[in-house]
Formats: structure tokens, C-alpha cells, sequence
């Protein structure tokens, strides 16, 4: 069993990594309706629709499968891809702490499947490009182990500016 060990308030907790998928489908299931109220056709894709073999498999290497988009959606033909990033930003912060490894993934990912872009939605529906994240993070303070990159929400783009209104706030 995977455990991953986080500070809230102070006091270490124990969060088990099927706790953590569960609080990531349900932002993914946020993600896609809000999509789709936008007019957006969503689909699944990436780790999270592997049978478990799979997902256990490539947790174990540094493939950058393990960081294939959330999201697929197309709206009258324009194509894009959405990684769904809950728990954050930050409460301490405000900031948005995104995985070095994630964020070279990201890169690799919007340079070989250009033009389609990657955005990064995070748990209060902001926005932000890995490579905005990585022009934003550039000539900043790093985490001490380098594991994270720290961009603050002012940087964010707006849902609704990237994906457009919904179909109830239109009218």
C-alpha cells in the first residue's frame, strides 16, 4: 500500500493514495461537466482509465504516461487537453504547486502533440499552460528538494476565459 504523508494545520496525517484518486476523479468529474455545460464534447483518458495492472505498472517508472492528460474535449473542431489538478493552491501560499516531473511531461506532451493544447485546471477552476508554468517559475525560488515548481494564483487564467461561458451564464 502506498501511503504519502502531508502536513495539515500543523499536524502530520497519513493519506492513502486511493484517498487522494478519489478527491482526483471527483475534480476530473468537475472539470469535465464544467466543460460540457460550455458547450465542450469530454472524454476521458490517460492513467486514471488503465486497468489497475496497468496503473500499478507504470507507477513503478518514470514513463511520462504516468502524466497523460485527465481530459480530451473538442468543441466545433478545436481540440484540447485538460490535466485536472486538485488540492491546491496552496492555503499558506497562494500559490499552485505543480510536480517537476509533471511539468516536464507537460512540456514533452505540448511539444509533440502541437498545436493541441495542455491546460492545467486546478481545484478552484483556474488555469495556467505548462509552459506558462514554466516561463512563471523560470527565475524563482525553487522548492528545496526541486520536486515542486510554486507559481502563484495571480498568474491563473480564468475558466471561462479559456473555455468560454456556460450555457446558463450566456443567457
Amino acid at each position: 500500500m502506498v501511503r504519502i504523508t502531508q502536513v495539515v494545520g500543523g499536524a502530520d496525517t497519513v493519506t492513502r493514495w486511493q484517498d487522494r484518486k478519489k478527491i482526483g476523479d471527483a475534480h476530473e468529474q468537475r472539470v469535465a461537466f464544467e466543460l460540457e455545460v460550455r458547450g465542450w464534447t469530454v472524454h476521458c483518458c490517460g492513467q486514471g482509465t488503465y486497468p489497475p495492472a496497468i496503473q500499478q505498472a507504470l507507477a513503478r517508472t518514470g514513463s511520462a504516461l504516468r502524466y497523460f492528460p485527465d481530459l480530451i474535449a473538442a468543441r466545433e473542431g478545436e481540440l484540447v487537453t485538460v490535466d485536472a489538478k486538485d488540492r491546491m493552491p496552496s492555503t499558506h501560499s497562494d500559490r499552485y504547486a505543480i510536480s517537476a516531473a509533471t511539468l516536464k511531461a507537460g512540456l514533452l506532451f505540448t511539444a509533440t502533440h502541437a498545436p493541441t493544447p495542455l491546460y492545467y485546471v486546478f481545484g478552484d477552476l483556474a488555469v495556467l499552460t505548462p509552459s506558462e508554468v514554466q516561463h512563471y517559475t523560470t527565475h524563482t525560488r525553487h522548492h528545496p528538494s526541486g520536486a515542486w515548481v510554486l507559481v502563484t494564483t495571480r498568474q491563473a487564467h480564468r475558466f471561462e476565459e479559456v473555455f468560454g461561458r456556460g450555457t446558463a451564464l450566456a443567457a
